[in-house]
This record gives C-alpha cells, structure tokens and sequence, in this order.
C-alpha cells in the first residue's frame, strides 16, 4: 500500500487583534500574538498592519499593535 502524503493544498484563516503595552509597541505585538496563541492552534504568520499610541494630556499611555495572525485550517 503506497504512503499517505499531506495534500500541498491548503486553507488558512486570517483573524485580526489588537495588542497592547504600557511599553512598547514590540511587547503591544508580542502581547497580540501570545495571547491569541492560546486558544488558536497552528499560528503561521503574524502581520503588524498598524501601529498607533493611546495619548492622555499630551503623554503616551499605551502602544498598540494591530497585528493579522494566519492558521491553518485542520483538515
């Protein structure tokens, strides 16, 4: 009997979140990505698309990082 092979099709989801850190934009990104790694299985590719600041009386509060995450479908 010949061998299975994994198809070289395949299907991925792309989801957006939006990462935050008193300290930097990096752990805003690292934030978004860990967190979403929890309950998403198979994370391929994390994409930041937008960096922008929380800014009160003139100071940053908070960076953010909205980041697209891609995984694979399971078949």
């Amino acid at each position: 009997m010949a061998k299975q092979t994994e198809s070289a099709e395949s299907i991925y989801k792309v989801v957006e979140v939006i990462g935050t850190s008193r300290k930097s934009w990096d752990d805003a990104a690292k934030n978004a990505v860990e967190t979403a790694a929890s309950t998403l299985r198979d994370l391929r590719v994390a994409e930041i698309v937008k960096l922008d600041m929380k800014v009160e009386d003139g100071k940053v509060q908070a960076y953010r990082a909205r980041v697209m995450l891609s995984f694979k479908y399971e078949s």
